[in-house]
């Protein structure tokens, strides 16, 4: 009886260690396999009560734009995103023909370009510094000159000039270092006032030099198509200034 209960006990423990001594082979083995390119890595998953659960990172509710802390970049798509000194866009192709108005942002030191009610180019601008301030007004094309020369400011060139009062207001290509700078003109950028000189007309084009005083909100981002109180100011121009 006592050699059975000893054999049997003999058995067990050897089953015992067979069945360990397979468990430590399989584990060094998976240890030791190199990890194969075709290996899809498994995110790990945060399970309710799991003391390892990621951080929550918050972003911030609002990001602005460089150059413009008032404008939320979140809304650059559907606004008039700030241009840098000197950047323009220029898309004639937009509104092949119809009518042109121009309107100049004083606050907003920018230019917008209308053909047809659609907007084809726009622009940084450089206006009158503090005591040479640029007239707000609603202005006809009076005189065009590829290249004139100041008759007030030591015959300083003006490339591209476009008159607007004959006391020396004009658009014409000019440094643009991003703030009121000029003499009083409206100065722009050089391939900008060349490409704006081809669309322009004494008889067909209106410029409206405005504030926000004159022009409410639009002044700022007035949009792709022509505001209805831009082109009632427009509409507004003494045609017998041109005379």
């Amino acid at each position: 009886m006592d050699t059975n209960n000893k054999n049997q006990r003999t058995l067990l423990s050897l089953a015992l260690i067979a069945s360990l001594s397979a468990t430590a082979l399989f584990v060094a083995s998976a240890e030791e396999k190199p990890a194969s390119d075709d290996t899809v890595p498994v995110a790990a998953t945060a399970l309710p009560g799991d003391a390892q659960a990621m951080p929550v990172i918050e972003l911030p509710t609002t990001t602005t734009l460089a150059g413009d802390p008032t404008v939320d970049a979140g809304k650059a798509m559907s606004e008039d995103a700030p241009l840098e000194p000197g950047d323009y866009t220029w898309h004639p192709e937009a509104s092949p023909a119809g009518e042109v108005v121009i309107l100049v942002s004083l606050p907003r030191q920018e230019m917008n370009v209308y053909r047809g009610g659609v907007r084809i180019g726009r622009s940084s601008v450089s206006t009158g510094k503090p005591g040479n301030d640029t007239p707000t007004g609603v202005f006809p094309i009076l005189q065009k000159k590829r290249m004139h020369h100041s008759n007030l400011y030591d015959d300083a060139p003006m490339p591209y000039m476009q008159r607007l009062t004959w006391d020396g207001i004009a658009l014409h290509s000019g440094r643009n270092p991003g703030y009121p700078a000029s003499h009083g003109c409206i100065r722009l950028p050089d391939g900008f006032a060349e490409q704006l000189y081809e669309v322009t007309d004494r008889g067909d084009t209106t410029v409206v030099v405005a504030d926000s005083a004159m022009l409410g909100g639009e002044v700022f981002s007035p949009g792709e198509f022509a505001p209805t109180s831009l082109l009632a100011l427009a509409a507004s121009v003494d045609e017998k200034q041109t005379n």
